[in-house]
């Protein structure tokens, strides 16, 4: 599905983020500019619903306040040295086990808010960039992550407590004095865990508002 960085009316412009849509039925719009904003949202809309989205969420606008709101995302940072050291292990995502990460994120991300479905072409480029990693313990999986500089923008922990040591590992295994993640504020299980260890809020970096949302159906 094609996203539209420019998607222009005469009410405005705005972004839409539409490749969600095959894999977990939601659109994003992001409103850039307008005087107009309820007509411009309007359009936006029914061009995300006629592409098939069942959840749209929406940000940019004051306008949107009006909405339900979604989830805001929060950058958290911590210094290195006040983490906990850890004796999981590092192990690179190579070419041969680069599908079981992909497959690994892919189940967990759909109960992530705001989260985004990793493709074959996104993980080629997470091989490339050598960024992606499984976090060992003895021969037993943890979690996986991804970490690239001073930011770890994934944790997965297939444990119970995992991910306070896929999160260690990943945050002793790289220089640098601070390290930073983001999270959803409706994501509390994470949010607990990234302050429990230390890290603070920094800043907000976007507030996402429900504009659409399908139950699912229920069945008898």
């Amino acid at each position: 599905m094609k996203d539209f960085p420019v998607f222009t009316t005469e009410y405005g412009v705005a972004s839409l983020i539409l490749r969600e849509i095959p894999y977990q039925q939601t659109a994003y719009i992001h409103i850039r500019d307008s005087l107009e904003p309820e007509k411009l949202l309007e359009e936006c809309l029914s061009f995300c619903r006629m592409c098939g989205a069942e959840t749209v969420l929406a940000r940019g606008h004051d306008y949107l306040e009006k909405y339900p709101l979604y989830t805001a995302l929060w950058e958290l940072r911590c210094a290195v040295s006040d983490l906990p050291e850890t004796d999981a292990c590092l192990f690179p995502v190579q070419e041969h086990t680069l599908e079981e990460f992909r497959s690994i994120y892919n189940s967990k991300i759909v109960r992530v808010p705001c989260g985004a479905w990793m493709t074959e072409k996104d993980g080629r480029e997470l091989l490339q960039k050598g960024s992606a990693y499984f976090v060992h313990r003895g021969g037993k999986l943890l979690g996986t992550g991804i970490a690239e500089g001073d930011n770890i923008p994934w944790v997965a922990s297939l444990v119970p407590g995992g991910g306070r040591d896929v999160v260690c590992a990943l945050a002793h295994g790289f220089p640098g004095e601070t390290v930073s993640l983001t999270v959803a504020s409706s994501n509390r299980k994470a949010l607990d865990l990234y302050e429990g260890l230390g890290f603070v809020k920094t800043k907000e970096i976007s507030r996402f508002y429900c504009i659409l949302h399908k139950k699912p159906k229920k069945y008898l």
